[in-house]
C-alpha cells in the first residue's frame, strides 16, 4: 500500500502518519501545498527550507506544488495524478470531522484514481490532543486567528500549558481552524527539527477568502542563525 500524506507539518497530519504506518501504509512522499512563490506553504505559512528539513528527519520526499488560492485544487489534482501515476495508490489526510473537509479530499482523490485514508477520522478531538503530546509529538504553535486566539498564543509549543491556557470554547486539536502547529520533533522522525520563532507577523487575509485578521509565528532553522553568529563582527 504505496501512499503519500496530504500534510501541513502539523501536529494532526504527524499523529495520522504515525497511525498510517503502523497499519501497514508505506508512506514514502509529502505532499504541502505552497504560494505561488514558492517561498512559504499554504495557510500556515511554513519557509520551503523548514519544510525539507521536516521531510529530511521523516525520510521522505516532499512535493511542494504551487498555487494561488483560486488555482489551489488544480494544482492539488495534478499533484496527486502525478503522484497515482508513480504508483500511489493511497493519501493519508489528517483530518478529524469537519465533513466539508473529507468531502472535498474523497472528490479530488477520486480525480487522481487514488482512495483516501483518515485514520483520525470521528474521534474525540479532546482525546486526540492527549494522544499527541502522550506519543511524543512536539511542536510549535505557528498561526492563530485573531478571533478566537491573542498574539501571544503564536509562537508557543503545544503542550500541557498551552492547552491549559486556551479560552473556553477554542478547540484543543485547533480543528476549526483556531490555530495551526508545526512538529519539530516526533517517533516518525531520525532526529528533531532545530528551528526557533524569528518574530511574530500579523496578516489579514484578502476579502475572496474571508478577510480575517491572524499572526503567524514565522520559524526559521537554527542552524542558520548559528551561521549568522559565526560571521557577525566581534566588537571590542
Amino acid at each position: 500500500m504505496k501512499a503519500l500524506i496530504s500534510s501541513s507539518g502539523g501536529k494532526d497530519s504527524l499523529l495520522a502518519l504515525q497511525r498510517a504506518q503502523r497499519a501497514g501504509y508505506q508512506v514514502d512522499t509529502i505532499v504541502m501545498m505552497f504560494d505561488e512563490t514558492g517561498t512559504t506553504s499554504r495557510s500556515h505559512g511554513i519557509r520551503s527550507d523548514v519544510a525539507n528539513a521536516q521531510a529530511a528527519a521523516l525520510g521522505m520526499t516532499l512535493v511542494m506544488p504551487r498555487s494561488t488560492w483560486a488555482t489551489y485544487e488544480a494544482v492539488f489534482v495534478s499533484a496527486l495524478r502525478d503522484l497515482s501515476a508513480a504508483g500511489h495508490t493511497h493519501a493519508v489526510f489528517g483530518d478529524i470531522d469537519l465533513q466539508a473537509h473529507r468531502d472535498w479530499e474523497e472528490k479530488v482523490c477520486a480525480l487522481a484514481d487514488i482512495t483516501p485514508v483518515l485514520p483520525l477520522w470521528g474521534e474525540n478531538r479532546n482525546a486526540l490532543a492527549a494522544e499527541a503530546l502522550t506519543s511524543g509529538i512536539e511542536a510549535i504553535v505557528v498561526c492563530v486567528d485573531s478571533r478566537h486566539l491573542a498574539d501571544r498564543f503564536a509562537g508557543r509549543a503545544y503542550d500541557g500549558d498551552f492547552l491549559a491556557d486556551l479560552p473556553h470554547g477554542v478547540d484543543r486539536c485547533g480543528e476549526d481552524g483556531e490555530f495551526h502547529t508545526f512538529v519539530t520533533n516526533s517517533p516518525c522522525m531520525t532526529e528533531p527539527v532545530r528551528v526557533r520563532v524569528s518574530r511574530l507577523r500579523p496578516f489579514v487575509a484578502p476579502p475572496e477568502i474571508g478577510g480575517a485578521r491572524f499572526c503567524f509565528a514565522e520559524l526559521e532553522l537554527e542552524l542558520e542563525l548559528e551561521l549568522e553568529l559565526e560571521d557577525a563582527e566581534i566588537l571590542p
